[in-house]
């Protein structure tokens, strides 16, 4: 689903409706409720496309309650945070986030926020997608400055100037998108390199600084468990076994705070991976084993059901091939 076609479907007074009365449900129950209402039950975060070749950028907005998913993409993506206080997952690490906050995650590398409690105010962040053919082009204008950054990263800026410069690259960009002016394109590709340029200079600026991981807990101990046996069989009786505690305290762990059940989530872990090999070339037909799956039919049947596509069609889809 392209980013235009998702806010067409966002802004439905079906769904509109919906948001307003939802309250703090499951996922599970939040895709039900968009059937109801005539919604196409899909995760809005799984897999998005660039409405553009080179530079998307959007505000968005979630309550307590709403579906964002483990989830990773095919370019890269800088948040900056406006509003509310969360946790969020970035690859192995759990951080608080905070107004200010700005959060880079380079192609491929798994990511979520977690939102388990009603908040007084909305997550709210601007959101600016860069292709990787946009990266690529940059990195040959300055190919020692480090100006797009091959690891996720995340740099608090609230109360610093850089701060307040970064945010107004960020809420430029969103205007151009929105507005589509004449030449918005290029004023966009521009928008997009200067927040390149502030942001490296702000990681080297002593007064914003990177948030430490939030300490190790058992979610973050059991997701790195996963994550490092992925060709391996895992089961949820294995892993309560190895950390100490009852199944029924892993299965609740998962449930309460990632909204899924513990085999989703190793299931969402293995696509991950498995797109990432695509995403380097590797044949869809040999990933399979690789990331976990018993055979290619489950793992074909578990791609298409989480994000809509089969392993071929994404393929053709991140290689410029597929239809758009």
């Amino acid at each position: 689903m392209k980013l235009n076609e998702a806010n067409e479907m966002r802004s439905l007074p079906a769904f509109q409706k919906f948001l307003q009365e939802r309250g703090n449900i499951r996922p599970q129950e939040f895709q039900a409720a968009l059937l109801e209402a005539g919604i196409p039950s899909i995760n809005f975060y799984q897999e998005m496309e660039m409405n553009s070749r080179y530079v998307n950028a959007h505000t968005d907005e979630n309550y307590s309650g709403d579906v964002i998913q483990l989830h990773s993409h095919s370019f890269y993506e800088i948040l900056y945070t406006r509003s509310g206080t969360i946790q969020y997952l970035l690859g192995d690490e759990r951080y608080t986030l905070k107004e200010g906050d700005i959060v880079f995650i380079p192609p491929g590398l798994s990511h979520r926020p977690l939102i388990s409690e009603p908040m007084e105010a909305p997550y709210c962040r601007y959101v600016l997608w860069l292709s990787a053919e946009y990266a690529e082009q940059i990195r040959g204008i300055s190919p020692c400055d480090g100006i797009v950054p091959a690891e996720g990263k995340i740099l608090r800026t609230f109360g610093t100037s850089m701060g307040e410069v970064l945010r107004e690259h960020f809420r430029q960009a969103s205007d151009e998108n929105a507005r589509k002016a004449p030449g918005w394109q290029s004023a966009l590709y521009a928008d997009a390199l200067l927040t390149l340029v502030d942001l490296n200079r702000a990681f080297h600026d002593t007064r914003a600084r990177t948030p430490a991981a939030e300490k190790q807990e058992l979610l973050d101990e059991a997701l790195a468990y996963i994550k490092s046996n992925l060709a391996d069989k895992i089961t949820l009786k294995g892993t309560a076994r190895r950390f100490l505690v009852s199944e029924s305290t892993i299965s609740q762990l998962f449930r309460k705070r990632l909204g899924v059940s513990f085999y989703h989530c190793v299931t969402q872990h293995r696509l991950i991976a498995a797109k990432n090999l695509i995403l380097d070339g590797e044949p869809p037909g040999n990933i399979y084993n690789i990331v976990g799956f018993a055979d290619y039919s489950s793992f074909y049947r578990a791609f298409k059901q989480e994000y809509g596509m089969s392993p071929r069609r994404f393929r053709e889809w991140v290689n410029g091939a597929g239809e758009k």
